[in-house]
């Protein structure tokens, strides 16, 4: 989760210790994780600043999630307005007791490089719908499935989701399994998984920086 000004994350113990009297930072723990600040910060300024960004970083997904309800829905009925609202409600808040628990928020936000992967990624459905298409149709072009390994490089449990989840929504290909440096990738042809394993996605996920 971001912070504010000079605050620098230094372990994830959520043990507190004594102020460091060399370089004068005190260190706090906040939802199990500990960060430092300049003794010129109290630590209540220093909490209530961050339960004020936890506030609006759970109140920006909100506005986000009911946002893009309404774009699927369609509908503007009272009922179903105040339905679509509990349900993004009930999202938030399971979201907000899986942060806690895990002590790892998401940080994945709609900037620029996010929206221009989704470009890219929703026209790689396009092209993947035609080739599939014209491989049932085509007798020149057989189905041969294959399943097999796909060496990745990405890091980060959010890099990992989102890698897994574009290779399942391009069709013809499908994540059947996620390790550490490695995915399993079930296809529809041989050349299918020859292509992911050229890194272009790979490429444009770690571009994202998540």
């Amino acid at each position: 989760m971001l912070l504010y000004w000079s605050v620098k994350k230094i372990n994830t113990t959520g043990v507190r210790t004594r102020p460091n009297k060399k370089n004068k930072q005190l260190p706090i723990a906040v939802n199990n994780r500990q960060f430092r600040f300049s003794d010129h910060r109290s630590p209540a300024i220093f909490f209530f600043s961050h339960l004020q960004h936890e506030k609006m970083h759970y109140l920006f997904i909100s506005i986000v999630l009911y946002a893009f309800w309404l774009l699927l829905s369609g509908h503007y009925v009272a009922l179903l307005l105040a339905l679509g609202g509990l349900s993004v409600l009930i999202v938030v808040f399971f979201l907000r007791r899986m942060d806690r628990f895990d002590g790892e928020p998401s940080t994945l936000r709609p900037g620029l490089k996010f929206l221009r992967y989704i470009g890219w990624l929703l026209g790689q459905v396009v092209l993947s719908n035609v080739a599939l298409a014209r491989r049932v149709w085509d007798p020149a072009l057989p189905i041969r499935p294959t399943w097999g390994k796909l060496d990745t490089s990405v890091s980060t449990s959010l890099e990992k989701t989102l890698y897994a989840n574009s290779i399942t929504l391009t069709p013809g290909t499908l994540t059947t399994d996620v390790n550490d440096d490695h995915f399993m990738i079930h296809c529809l042809s041989p050349e299918e998984l020859e292509d992911l394993r050229k890194g272009e996605m790979e490429r444009r996920v770690k571009d994202i920086g998540v």
